[in-house]
């Protein structure tokens, strides 16, 4: 059941302080000093040492926000836990009492005593086949002037250089908000406004990645090939999870092959065994396909057995595909992306154990980051006349151009160290 959010300003305000020391930058004086520097707390959880937010941005984001209009901040999420971090930090500039959506087992799966405390934080629970209610929230809310934060990809992809499909949940609640506002002033404004931002190592951190990988290696059983290089053992890792997943399929895997030219070939065949499980033919449309199996899901939960089948075909097309085409697109890859791949696979593989559990819901950052933050153009659903797909395609390419000019910035003045990509392939 859903319950609204109760904020209260005073811890907010304590939330924000403890939120920039203790979760971000770390306790100066501590963060580089051993042994203190182990300790999370001290050093920052989410280790982002420098954040990146330039006054035009931030003035921009700033003009949307506040009395007379509705404002729908839609950050991109690259990072579990980061983003939520980051996310308060913007937010706390702009408009403090915007409200963001959170997974329902983060605001209700914790307890009576932290669901309390989450919804004094203004946290809006997005509960799954149940979400009419909190955007019914999040509307009212935002007619009141105060932001509402959701993330339009979705789920955390690990993916900070590219921006997924989007989501419609932002722009749909934006257009009822226009409806109600305009009921009561003809120049009402509701503004969708995207923001991005993209997580640097501020120095070498490849001994920590090195271990992070022995870690996984070891947890899945995988042997290490004493001459790989770091971004080598990693795709071996990939590869050798894509073959247990044809094996296990009943096709026949072909190592020689390049990593997404087999990963393709599985997912059309899964897709087509979901297809037929569920009466569905929807022409290579994954996205469609993984939308129409859920609802099956929820419409069919007394057959057990096809239930069973539905559920793993599900789970292990989106296990696959979220290792996504751009892995292979360039000849190089950065450490933030070996690092993101890492993360990744931990959270798709790796289940068992206190070690597991806690890393998939507080990640550790191999090292200290730097955060850019940028601030696409909003869109004012005001005056735009397009459909709600147009609106999110503008809203997408508003977005990936952001993250696209602050990964050239950054590669342009040396700022990421880059490796040979295993996964390219011409």
């Amino acid at each position: 059941m859903f319950v609204a959010p109760r904020p209260n300003p005073a811890l907010i305000r304590v939330m924000t302080v403890f939120n920039r020391i203790v979760m971000l930058r770390g306790v100066p004086g501590f963060r580089d000093l051993l042994p203190f520097n182990r300790l999370a707390g001290l050093r920052g959880v989410a280790n982002v040492r420098h954040i990146d937010f330039p006054d035009a941005d931030r003035e921009r984001l700033k003009a949307c926000c506040g009395a007379g209009k509705a404002t729908f901040i839609t950050p991109n999420h690259p990072e579990f836990f980061t983003d939520w971090m980051i996310d308060k930090e913007i937010v706390s500039q702009v408009s403090p009492l915007a409200a963001s959506w959170a997974t329902h087992g983060v605001v209700n799966g914790l307890g009576r005593p932290m669901q309390k405390f989450w919804l004094a934080n203004n946290l809006i629970a997005q509960i799954p086949g149940n979400s009419q209610a909190a955007k019914e929230h999040s509307v009212t809310w935002a007619l009141q002037g105060h932001g509402v934060l959701l993330h339009p990809e979705g789920s955390v992809g690990w993916h900070g250089n590219v921006v997924a499909p989007l989501l419609p949940g932002a722009v749909e609640m934006g257009l009822e908000a226009l409806k109600r506002g305009r009921g009561t002033a003809a120049d009402f404004k509701v503004w969708v406004a995207p923001v991005v931002w993209k997580l640097a190592f501020t120095g070498n951190v490849e001994p920590a990645l090195a271990k992070e990988c022995t870690y996984v290696e070891r947890r899945l059983g995988i042997d290490r090939r004493s001459a790989d290089t770091l971004p080598e053992r990693v795709h071996d890792i990939y590869s050798t999870l894509l073959s247990r997943d044809v094996g296990a399929s009943g096709m026949v895997s072909d190592r020689r092959l390049p990593y997404d030219v087999l990963q393709k070939a599985l997912l059309v065949e899964l897709s087509r065994r979901l297809g037929e499980v569920i009466s569905a033919d929807t022409a290579g449309d994954l996205i469609e396909l993984l939308r129409l199996s859920r609802r099956w899901l929820r419409e069919n939960a007394g057959d057990a057995e096809r239930s069973k089948k539905v559920s793993a075909l599900t789970e292990t097309i989106q296990r696959l595909q979220r290792l996504g085409p751009w892995a292979s697109v360039s000849p190089t890859v950065t450490q933030e992306e070996i690092a993101e791949h890492l993360k990744r696979i931990r959270n798709d593989y790796c289940k068992r154990g206190l070690r597991d559990t806690l890393n998939r819901f507080i990640p550790q950052p191999a090292g200290p980051r730097r955060a850019h933050i940028r601030v696409p153009e909003p869109l004012g659903l005001h005056t735009f006349e397009g459909s709600v797909d147009e609106a999110l395609d503008e809203l997408r390419s508003r977005m990936q151009e952001a993250i696209s000019g602050i990964v050239a910035g950054l590669d342009a003045s040396g700022g990421f160290i880059s490796y040979p990509n295993p996964f390219y392939h011409r």
